[in-house]
């Protein structure tokens, strides 16, 4: 039998966390988390991140293991989760890598460019910059270094034009150099499961759990995270608009409701990012056995 890798992927509050449970004990497998959030050990109900029980139920890897601080990215997380299942395959037929995180299951599934490591000099230039000349004129330098990624970088997310103005300025070369999109092949068999609901349930379940977090205390914990608000790990959908209310921009129930509707679009756009996966196997969370047979029946 292949050593096989099961994917379960899904968009946000479609109920992944308790099907990935019942699917790792009936393995005997831990879980590797594949939420680009969740990895930090600061945010917790924000990013509904699996409680202290659960994780004493089945081992999670890559939950809250890094500070706010710390840099991380899909290339990092692929490396360490490719070591990660050398490991765990020495023991077990099975890994399960579960998480709605997109770029970080295809940077494990498909392999990502091999783009340099940022130095901390450049990543500390670079962010000065931003903060004392602004993302246009950053946009402008990106325009006249590399003006293939210019076109198709979305000039409105300072991240992503930040990181190839480091590439291009640390390198000598274009960002787009580095950008192969080869698909790497894997030593392991790869059964991909995604879950979805009716648009409405969706909905509702993405309301309810929203109310949850403010029951539970979300805005006390982005009131403790303020002062670290403008780290690029906080430009997330339920911190930035607590962080609005906090600075007096919104009533707290227009926070929340937008706190709603943005999750409900990053839920659409997920879906629509999985639709071009043609890999991916579609259930409902509640068809747990269809989907242990599935997984059986894909591995032999």
């Amino acid at each position: 039998m292949a050593k096989t890798l099961i994917v379960i992927t899904g968009p946000t509050a479609v109920g992944k966390t308790q099907l990935c449970l019942d699917i790792a004990r009936h393995f005997g497998i831990p879980i590797i988390n594949a939420d680009s959030r969740q990895i930090y050990k600061e945010l917790s109900i924000g990013t509904a991140k699996p409680s202290a029980e659960e994780q004493q139920t089945v081992k999670h890897y890559f939950v809250g293991t890094l500070s706010l601080q710390d840099y991380y990215s899909a290339s990092l997380f692929e490396s360490q989760v490719m070591n990660l299942l050398d490991m765990l395959f020495k023991t077990s037929d099975y890994a399960l890598m579960a998480g709605g995180s997109m770029m970080y299951i295809d940077a494990v599934c498909d392999g990502i460019d091999d783009i340099p490591t940022i130095d901390n000099d450049t990543r500390a230039t670079m962010k000065q910059r931003l903060a004392d000349e602004g993302l246009e004129k950053l946009c402008e330098e990106l325009q006249r270094l590399d003006p293939e990624y210019y076109e198709i970088v979305d000039r409105q997310n300072p991240k992503r034009v930040v990181h190839a103005l480091e590439i291009c300025t640390m390198t000598g070369r274009t960002y787009t150099s580095f950008r192969k999109r080869e698909k790497k092949e894997r030593p392991f068999h790869i059964v991909k499961i995604g879950l979805n609901r009716e648009r409405e349930e969706l909905y509702n379940r993405i309301n309810t759990r929203v109310d949850m977090m403010m029951q539970q205390g979300l805005l006390q914990e982005a009131e403790t995270l303020y002062p670290l608000r403008d780290l690029n790990a906080l430009n997330t959908v339920g911190y930035k608009e607590m962080f609005e209310y906090i600075n007096g921009h919104w009533p707290l129930d227009e926070a929340v409701e937008r706190i709603k509707g943005n999750t409900r679009r990053y839920a659409r756009k997920q879906l629509t990012w999985y639709k071009k996966d043609q890999q991916i196997r579609w259930f409902h969370p509640n068809q747990k056995k269809e989907i242990i047979d599935y997984i059986i029946t894909e591995s032999t």
